[in-house]
């Protein structure tokens, strides 16, 4: 799952938006602003009763909980973030020195692991897919490989070779994709030579090319279709135009990208920009300072799920009100590396977040053993782990969905919660989002993802994105609102707190992707979507030793 795909979702309504009114009109949008933290009972929309939660809060002591968020970036300037940025109390900022002797220089607010140590970024970078075919391929094509003779983990990588090298050809699908948004993109850039030619603006948003007048016929053309496009897209009135067509070059350069893997070996970031020695997990002090990075939107909202500054009056509201947000990124314009993941969740550990959110995955995953240890180790710390099931409308029961929480070398990550989408019946007529994955045994819980609405980077903006990315900060903002609250349970306390309050849906969902109606006690082990206000119920019950803690099984 790239972390971008999430808008290509969005971005694929593009190719019918001129021929349907599909876009969703402004006035309806904005009354469903914070609809995941509202109540199916009071309210009619299926979110996760946050202010009963807050009502039973009220009157007790919170401690300040660190959240680590591993992905793409966060803008630091963010007038809703900048007040809840984790804060490295022991480093001196700006002095080029290491001075809490961790081995990350200046790592005031977190660290980024996509960096090298002269400032230059890692924005892009290939499929995991591509790394695997080409990476492996001396090794195993038209060799004849005694499997028997394998270790565990050679026999998993040659699996994930074999895999790889059957489906590295380029796919009808994925063609008909990239031309099929090759000509969007082709129409929407005459168009926007149109505007800015009538109108002498070379940006603009939804609301700002509404009030703009256009004198001619092609001219007006050009304004409703572009007006049309952005209200089809989830990002919200106020995004430019230029971040539209970024967001949708990015995702033809990925199509492209697919079409030519197989020919072409990937780039290795780690060896031309940020210089470490990918092979060596030793090699693990590499990066820099900046969290921000130049593809800082994914991060940014999720971020603001989590934490965004409560009643200040601006923006939006995150779910927990006392947790520091410590960003690593680790997340790039395409598959996340195993070694940069395993080595952001030992960060985050290490410097003392209790929940970390991990938006983010892939079908492959070649040095998987590294983000097991990872996972051990966050296990051995009490720090319990939230992971995005995926955006593709697959079942990750039997579809490979990375990390995963089976260890290659035998185990089980207990202090994992799976996060699917889950939508409203109000907003798309049914509790499960229909790009969600889903999984009888591997998915734990459904979370709101469908229309979320936070911060996005530039100050002051905010938009709507989807997807299991923005339902797994859902999670983890009530997670963090446990463990604030109730500092003595542990992690494996807060997932059974969470896992036993969801909101139990028994009408029928459809599977995603398909047209079968079912229960979502068949598409997660839960049977529902997240419930704040039961969930801290709960906690308080477990606070009190009411309830004994249980090894959950998978």
């Amino acid at each position: 799952m790239k972390h971008f795909a999430e808008r290509f979702y969005y971005l694929a309504i593009c190719l019918f938006f001129v021929a349907a009114s599909i876009a969703q009109p402004s006035a309806e949008r904005d009354s469903i602003k914070g609809w995941h933290q509202r109540d199916l009972k009071e309210d009619g929309y299926a979110g996760i009763s946050l202010n009963k939660a807050y009502s039973f809060l009220k009157g007790k002591k919170s401690s300040t909980v660190i959240v680590g968020v591993i992905d793409s970036g966060i803008d630091t300037l963010h007038e809703d973030l900048k007040s809840v940025l984790w804060t490295n109390k022991k480093e001196i900022p700006g002095n080029g020195i290491d001075d809490d002797g961790n081995g990350y220089v200046d790592d005031v607010h977190g660290w980024n692991f996509l960096g090298a140590k002269d400032g230059t970024e890692v924005e892009k970078a290939s499929s995991e897919k591509s790394r695997v075919y080409h990476g492996f391929k001396d090794l195993y094509q038209n060799k004849n490989i005694d499997t028997t003779k394998l270790s565990k983990i050679g026999l998993f990588q040659y699996k994930a070779w074999n895999k790889a090298a059957s489906e590295i050809e380029p796919s009808i699908e994925t063609s008909n994709q990239a031309n099929a948004l090759g000509g969007v993109a082709k129409k929407l850039n005459i168009w926007d030579s149109v505007i800015r030619q009538e109108t002498n603006t070379t940006d603009y948003s939804q609301n700002e090319l509404e009030k703009l007048t256009l004198n001619t016929s092609e001219g007006n053309k050009a304004k409703m279709g572009f007006i049309k496009l952005m209200k089809a897209l989830p990002f919200g009135p106020d995004a430019k135009k230029s971040t539209i067509l970024h967001d949708l070059n990015e995702e033809l350069d990925r199509l492209h990208g697919e079409l030519e893997a197989k020919d072409n070996p990937p780039i290795d970031v780690h060896q031309t920009v940020i210089k470490d020695n990918y092979a060596s997990f030793n090699d693990k002090f590499y990066g820099n300072k900046d969290i921000m990075g130049q593809g800082s939107m994914h991060g940014t909202h999720v971020s603001g799920i989590i934490a965004a500054q409560r009643n200040n009056g601006v923006g939006v509201d995150g779910i927990a009100d006392n947790a520091k947000i410590m960003m690593i990124r680790a997340v790039p314009d395409g598959d996340e590396y195993d070694k940069d993941i395993a080595l952001a969740i030992r960060y985050a550990v290490d410097n003392g977040a209790k929940v970390i959110n991990m938006s983010f995955g892939k079908s492959f995953s070649p040095q998987k053993y590294w983000v097991d240890s990872a996972f051990q180790y966050a296990a051995s710390k009490d720090v319990l782990l939230v992971h995005a099931a995926g955006n593709d409308s697959k079942n990750i029961d039997s579809t490979d969905n990375y990390p995963s929480t089976t260890y290659l070398l035998g185990g089980h990550a207990n202090n994992v919660i799976t996060v699917g989408a889950s939508g409203d019946t109000i907003m798309i007529n049914d509790y499960v989002a229909s790009f969600s994955n889903y999984g009888k045994t591997s998915v734990d819980v459904f979370a709101p993802g469908s229309m979320i609405y936070s911060s996005l980077p530039g100050g002051d903006k905010y938009g709507f994105l989807d997807g299991t990315s923005m339902a797994t900060p859902v999670v983890v903002g009530i997670a963090a609102l446990i463990r604030s609250y109730y500092p003595t349970l542990t992690a494996l306390q807060t997932k059974e707190a969470i896992e036993k309050s969801v909101t139990i849906i028994n009408t029928n969902c459809t599977i995603p992707g398909a047209e079968t109606p079912v229960k979502m006690s068949d598409l997660c082990r839960s049977g529902g979507i997240v419930n704040a206000y039961k969930a801290v119920m709960i906690a308080d019950e477990m606070s009190k030793g009411k309830y004994g803690v249980k090894k959950i099984k998978k």
